[in-house]
């Protein structure tokens, strides 16, 4: 139950952040739950490739190339999801930088109900 309330509260973060950012967009509220649990598949399975892959550039860069790696991941959703368009790596970014924000935020207030 606590993952698919998460994966709800993922996809509102995701349509906010579309209503927010310009160059986002998400076509429905559909949409928005399979972008959220496409970005946890490919949290969960191709990230750790990417990370085993990058590891010298990452340890080089003092771990922030995994933030290119988080914008990478979601150029991946960006592309099979049809109704999601993210519009460059710059703008994946910062998308990737506010979503775990929010999300962060959001878990947050999940925990604190549960108490």
């Amino acid at each position: 139950m606590k993952m698919v309330l998460r994966l709800l509260l993922s996809a509102v973060a995701v349509v906010v952040l579309s209503k927010v950012l310009p160059n986002v967009s998400v076509d429905t509220y559909a949409t928005a739950l399979i972008v959220a649990v496409a970005l946890s598949i490919l949290n969960f399975l191709v990230k750790p490739i990417l990370t085993v892959l990058t590891l010298p550039i990452t340890l080089i860069t003092f771990g922030l190339f995994l933030l290119v790696i988080n914008a990478v991941i979601i150029l991946i959703a960006d592309y099979f999801i049809d109704g999601f368009a993210v519009d460059g790596l710059l703008w994946a970014l910062l998308f990737s930088l506010l979503l775990s924000f929010l999300q962060s935020v959001l878990f947050s207030l999940l925990k604190e109900d549960t108490k």
